[in-house]
């Protein structure tokens, strides 16, 4: 496996902390409102690398936090009426049943920030005993920059820049205009706020995330963990930050490769909520299956920007047609092996810093072939069961090709309609038991009119949209 490392800008073998055991970390989401195209653009990545480290045989332990305490929450408790935990609780798990949706496998680890206070406490105090933080007249807390050496070593910029910057509290008393919160006392009766020796108040952004690592992951005398990932636009100043207060805080690296996402672009245009063209997950899944999306939103190598466009999506969506269409051609039968030179092809692509051009390229290939060989013989038992078994391999190592092939062409038809069409299905099949062969057919036609084709199995009549 080789990784493009964010912070030494090449490719890396990977080599993991413990031998064949991996370790990663992605920044979650600030859960105040549902999921965007550029959450699930950044979940869908690290999956893709959870499940090519499985596929090659590593144990993979993935952590994913829930910022649940932050000024634009707090701004939606005073808007809303709501509770903080209302709030946080709803978005938590709209954003779980999104990423469900897209075929996101679950984090083994999933902290929130107010789950975490004690080890965010220990961390500060710690770094507060070292002079490395100090307290201001407020009872902020603050992160002296210039006591790490290697600041900037991360995003190699350095940098006041106000967008880059939005986070940080601009306060005189600070030692330096790069210094960090990593505590910020309350600052008024409606704030929520938690109490701590050095005041009352939440913790900053950055802190949780390296408060988190070390109290879920063992990392070794050098790293924390082996990855540490998230969208590009976190680099700087959020894992800059991170990794600086974690290395004075334990004495090692955060993280001993960094891997980062591109954005998402809407008609080529950076996805922002300032600029008003957010495009949330659960918009996108009332008009395409969860599993569409995620075919297109994985076609493009995940370090690259993403120009999310509809033209595109049903291109992409015609590809994951052929692939169902073979596997409703091998079905039903049983799944043997996938084929050794298709399996490793696959897995070569998508270990050199999951090329999945290559990837679905070498897929494309496989239905190409297949269909040509059962074309030349139909009856290849074989060859199904090893089809069967290609598919398979696709749907464990990128989470496409699973679902059942008739239903997946079924896709987008509502219930009503399907309730009409199955009701047609059974009186065609009471006309054929009849023998009212005439009747039978004009059902069949009348379905032909609908869009509808219909296939007589051993095991009924099956359909699907055409």
């Amino acid at each position: 496996m080789h990784i493009y490392d964010s912070v030494k800008k090449t490719k890396l073998p990977f080599k993991s902390i413990v031998p064949r055991k991996a370790s990663i970390y992605v920044c979650g989401p600030t859960v105040y409102d549902d999921a965007h195209l550029g959450h699930a653009r950044s979940s869908l990545s690290f999956d893709l690398l959870a499940r090519t480290l499985k596929a090659l045989g590593y144990e993979v332990t993935m952590g994913k936090n829930f910022t649940d305490i932050d000024d634009k929450i707090i701004k939606k408790v005073q808007a809303t009426g709501k509770s903080l935990e209302e709030i946080t609780t709803h978005y938590i798990k709209r954003y779980k049943e999104d990423m469900r949706a897209l075929g996101v496998s679950e984090a083994d680890i999933e902290p929130k920030a107010t789950e975490s206070l004690e080890a965010i406490e220990s961390m500060i105090q710690g770094l507060i005993d070292k002079d490395i933080a100090y307290v201001v007249s407020s009872g902020d807390v603050y992160f002296d920059t210039s006591k790490d050496p290697n600041y900037g070593a991360i995003s190699h910029k350095v940098t006041d820049d106000e967008e880059n910057q939005s986070r940080v509290e601009h306060n005189p008393e600070k030692r330096n205009p790069k210094d960090f919160a990593l505590w910020k006392a309350c600052s008024s009766q409606d704030d929520i706020c938690f109490e701590m020796p050095f005041s009352k108040g939440r913790p900053g952004w950055h802190i949780e995330c390296s408060a988190m690592i070390e109290k879920h992951f063992e990392g070794n005398s050098e790293y924390s963990i082996d990855i540490h990932g998230g969208g590009a636009d976190l680099l700087f100043p959020h894992h800059e930050n991170e990794a600086s207060q974690s290395r004075c805080a334990t004495g090692h690296e955060l993280a001993k490769y960094w891997m980062h996402n591109g954005f998402v672009n809407i008609d080529g245009e950076k996805m922002s909520k300032s600029l008003g063209n957010s495009f949330f997950v659960k918009d996108a899944l009332k008009v395409y299956d969860g599993e569409i999306l995620r075919n297109y939103l994985i076609s493009v190598h995940y370090r690259n920007d993403f120009n999310f466009n509809e033209e595109d999506l049903l291109h992409s969506k015609k590809r994951l047609d052929r692939l169902y269409r073979l596997k409703k051609r091998v079905t039903p039968t049983k799944a043997s092996k996938p084929n050794i030179a298709f399996q490793k092809d696959v897995l070569k692509a998508m270990s050199d810093d999951l090329n999945i051009s290559v990837a679905l390229a070498r897929v494309e290939q496989m239905i190409s072939e297949t269909n040509d060989k059962l074309d030349e013989n139909p009856k290849d038992k074989g060859l199904k069961k090893e089809t069967l078994a290609n598919i398979k391999f696709i749907y464990n190592l990128l989470g496409i090709g699973g679902k059942e092939p008739f239903s997946y062409f079924q896709i987008g038809i509502d219930k009503e309609t399907k309730a009409k069409i199955e009701a047609l299905i059974e009186a065609r099949d009471i006309a054929k038991k009849e023998k009212d062969y005439a009747k039978a057919d004009t059902i069949r036609n009348e379905l032909s009119s609908m869009d509808i084709a219909i296939m007589d199995t051993a095991n009924g009549t099956v359909w699907e949209k055409i």
